[in-house]
């Protein structure tokens, strides 16, 4: 029973031997001599202006996460599209293919109508 699972185990010590091992001899073989150059920090060449850790606007998640929706919706639209020719030859699917993708952008539509009427969409 346990030969079944063997190779999925060699598997794991290939993949921890690539991530681990040019980590450890990076870190035993390379010279370490930090310097008060090399430990500042660094923008640009100029010192930095302000925390790193400043607040950002709620607008940009809001567009990252609509644009990972309309970006799904292309994901998912692209194999429906690639197998249409097989969907239309067959007449048992043929409408049913056609109207759940309809249905499908018909969601997606309400969505971008209801993001654009609350203003999710506009930039002052």
């Amino acid at each position: 029973m346990l030969d079944n699972y063997f190779p999925v185990f060699v598997f794991i010590l290939v993949g921890l031997a690539f991530g681990c091992v040019p980590i450890a001899l990076g870190w035993l073989i390379a010279p370490n001599r930090p310097d008060g150059e090399k430990l500042s920090a660094f923008e640009c060449g100029f010192e930095p202006f302000e925390d790193s850790r400043m607040k950002f606007d709620v607008r940009y998640y809001l567009i990252a996460i609509i644009f990972i929706l309309f970006d799904l919706e292309i994901a998912f639209l692209f194999p429906w599209a690639s197998i249409f020719g097989e969907i239309v030859k067959t007449d048992a699917v043929k409408l049913f293919g056609f109207v759940e993708m309809f249905v499908f952008i018909g969601i997606l539509v309400i969505g971008y109508v209801y993001a654009w009427a609350k203003g999710a969409l506009d930039w002052e």
